[in-house]
């Protein structure tokens, strides 16, 4: 219905409210963090709360439900234009979803990301 058949350009659809673009719909996007089925708690002062808390060790990411296979788990967060209703409730920025490092499909990309005033 959007004119992409599967995965579009880059700034296809205009930036969101933060004049970021392709946060959601395009592929869901390998992150830096390891995955860990919750972040740690808040500390209990405001002052020891970290800006930007990672996700946990590598060796907290291995899948639980199979303890006999030892491939670490990265964070991905997005959704891709494969989710639907039906089929992917989670589909918007903050989702974020367990993938095994060793994973490579046409709905999984990365994203780059730079400091500094709007580029073009």
């Amino acid at each position: 219905a959007d004119g992409w058949a599967r995965t579009s350009p880059v700034r296809a659809f205009p930036a969101n409210g933060y004049g970021v673009y392709d946060m959601i719909g395009n592929v869901w996007e390998w992150t830096a963090d390891w995955y860990s089925e919750r972040h740690e708690a808040d500390a209990a002062k405001a002052c020891c709360v970290p800006q930007n808390p990672l996700g946990g060790p590598m060796e907290g990411s291995y899948d639980p439900r199979q303890p006999a296979i030892r491939i670490p788990r990265k964070v991905l967060k997005g959704g891709s234009h494969l989710c639907a209703p039906s089929y992917c409730r989670r589909y918007r920025p903050a989702a974020r979803h367990a993938e095994p490092v060793d994973t490579s499909t046409s709905h999984v990309g990365f994203r780059c990301v730079t400091r500094g005033a709007n580029r073009q």
